[in-house]
């Protein structure tokens, strides 16, 4: 059984981890808009570097994959 500071370790850990995955995806999503050409404007990667939610992170790299503008990316599509 571990102690509570051995969880609160654990824990902490894992945050760190989850935040590293959100902030190198949110990386991905600039970058690979940045190769297709797509121009992204400081709110905008200003909004793509902040999101920690992974789940939006992981729909935004999808789409930033066929995008041909910031809209593609970031604007609200039926699924």
């Amino acid at each position: 059984m571990r102690s509570s500071g051995e969880e609160l370790i654990e824990q902490g850990l894992q945050q760190g981890l989850a935040r590293g995955r959100a902030e190198g995806r949110a990386e991905d999503v600039v970058r690979i808009l940045a190769a297709r050409g797509v121009h992204v404007d400081d709110e905008a990667r200003r909004r793509i570097l902040t999101c920690s939610d992974l789940d939006t992170l992981d729909r935004w790299f999808d789409r930033a994959l066929r995008a041909t503008s910031l809209s593609d990316v970031l604007d609200d599509l039926a699924q």
